[in-house]
């Protein structure tokens, strides 16, 4: 049962799907994964979907950003950071964007959005009264955290400099080797450019699951869309990409 009570600073901590369909997300992502969902209401900002496993903060879902309707789903990562004021303080000079500057999320901590040099964007999180995900690491909870992005160099350079991060190449056999990110000796999550061009930069989420291709037959079932059939990793795992019903792209791992 991996149950996290803290991530350190640079750490993937929590993942959100912003969706247009709140009801429809919560109808697909519920029995492909079994997750536990509460609607907790925000008042005229409507509600905000609570996802969870056993009782434990998996992710969220939230409806659409003021003048985002029409936009697809995406499913949008968080990095823990311990001074979200002071690191968002960085971003410009390290040749980032910020895009939406600290704020209080209730008591629950505090927030940022920035863009890297790339363009892939990613929230900063300071932990209040939650880390963000406490269940992750096992089926149906999150099991990695990857940037995709046509300059690696140029973006890895950046959350170094503005999180102190590292990062280190894993041999992948015969192909390039994969780069990793690095916080206090341990591998957290990764980057590599996009398979195919047109793919815009962006941080994804893998949620594990125990197979793959029963998963995936799962998904379609519910109204995926399969976007890369699943595939073995050799030393990692077998993986696929799926899109939901409304767009948001996701990554299986089963490894």
């Amino acid at each position: 049962m991996p149950r996290f009570e803290r991530y350190q600073q640079g750490t993937p901590s929590y993942v959100e799907l912003v969706t247009p369909d709140q009801e429809g997300a919560k109808a697909f992502y519920g029995p492909l994964f079994g997750w536990e969902l509460e609607d907790v209401p925000l008042g005229d900002a409507g509600y905000y979907v609570a996802v969870g496993k056993e009782g434990d903060s998996v992710a969220g879902i939230s409806g659409p950003m003021p003048g985002m309707e029409d936009h697809p789903a995406f499913w949008a990562v968080y990095l823990t950071v311990d001074d979200v004021d002071a690191v968002t303080a960085k971003v410009a000079a390290a040749g980032g964007r910020v895009d939406a500057e600290p704020f209080d999320v209730m008591d629950l901590g505090r927030m940022s959005a920035i863009a890297d040099p790339t363009g892939a964007r990613v929230n900063l999180w300071q932990a209040g009264a939650t880390i963000g995900t406490v269940r992750a690491n096992e089926p149906g909870t999150p099991i990695w955290h990857e940037l995709v992005t046509p300059d690696v160099p140029a973006a890895t350079a950046f959350y170094a400099d503005v999180l102190g991060v590292t990062w280190e190449d894993q041999p992948m056999g015969e192909g390039p080797p994969y780069t990793c990110l690095v916080v206090d000796g341990r591998q957290v999550g990764g980057a590599m450019p996009p398979p195919m061009e047109g793919i815009p930069p962006y941080w994804g989420v893998y949620f594990a699951v125990e197979d793959v291709d029963a998963a995936i037959e799962r998904a379609t079932g519910l109204g995926a869309t399969v976007v890369a059939p699943a595939f073995d990793v050799p030393g990692v795992g077998r993986m696929a990409v799926l899109a939901d019903p409304q767009g948001g792209m996701f990554n299986l791992m089963a490894g």
